[in-house]
């Protein structure tokens, strides 16, 4: 039985990006306030497909308003959720590193951030029966979650996500279509850790597809994160590239 999250809509203020037009979503969870950011395509596909964007463990950055730039322009409602919350976003890799953590910890608080988030996106417009889940590195763990909990959308894409889970926790079916796109090289997520994964998805029925990118390690669609394969996280244009083609795929055949 899914739990159901019933936000508050505090503001709506329009923005402007260097590249888009995004309007700021304010919302709540309990006394937390959350601001997400909204990109409405002018011209909707049919049946108003939504994707919402998980972003990395620093929360909403460029490049996740960079996705929800060129999937807006591509036809989709998009929404780039808040999982952190207004003034709690980390100022640093350590702090990111500890409030990423928190919330993999606590993996319901997690889910119920996700939660909020899609029903923001319903509410700019997407079909609440056509919406897909993206997300980046723990964003792409938070992609999983979704699938996981069979919140209601019809797939997740994970880029580069971490795929583990507490092994207490039930194998449940999963309904959502789900996508993984790993780097072949990425040592952040370890090789049990794919094993269990994997196990997981056979165990659980779902309808998944894992892609590996050679020479591709952890981050590999992030520019900013630099070109040196040593340093674990580095970006990798082919593997990006390549990931990018294999969502239009992926959404080609969800959103039918």
């Amino acid at each position: 039985m899914r739990a159901k999250y019933i936000p508050m809509i505090l503001s709506i203020i329009i923005t402007t990006s260097a590249s888009a037009q995004f309007t700021k979503v304010e919302y709540k969870d309990d006394a937390q306030v959350l601001s997400g950011l909204s990109a409405i395509p002018k011209k909707a596909n049919t049946n108003k497909p939504g994707v919402l964007i998980l972003p990395a463990w620093k929360g909403i950055d460029a490049h996740s308003e960079e996705v929800a730039t060129e999937l807006s322009a591509m036809g989709y409602y998009a929404f780039v959720a808040d999982i952190y919350g207004v003034n709690k976003r980390p100022k640093d890799a350590k702090e990111a590193g500890e409030k990423a953590g928190f919330y993999k910890k606590n993996i319901t608080e997690y889910q119920k951030r996700i939660s909020l988030a899609l029903a923001e996106l319903v509410k700019q417009g997407a079909n609440v029966d056509n919406i897909i889940v993206i997300g980046y590195c723990f964003g792409g763990t938070g992609a999983i979650e979704a699938a996981r909990t069979n919140m209601k959308v019809k797939g997740v894409i994970s880029f580069h996500g971490g795929l583990g889970k507490d092994a207490s926790r039930q194998i449940n079916p999963i309904s959502p279509k789900v996508l993984v796109l790993h780097g072949a090289d990425d040592s952040y997520v370890p090789e049990a850790e794919i094993k269990a994964f994997q196990d997981e998805m056979r165990s659980s029925k779902a309808d998944w597809q894992m892609n590996y990118y050679a020479n591709a390690v952890h981050a590999f669609t992030e520019k900013s994160a630099g070109n040196d394969n040593s340093k674990g996280a580095a970006y990798n244009e082919l593997a990006d590239k390549r990931s990018w083609e294999a969502m239009k795929v992926f959404f080609k055949e969800v959103f039918k």
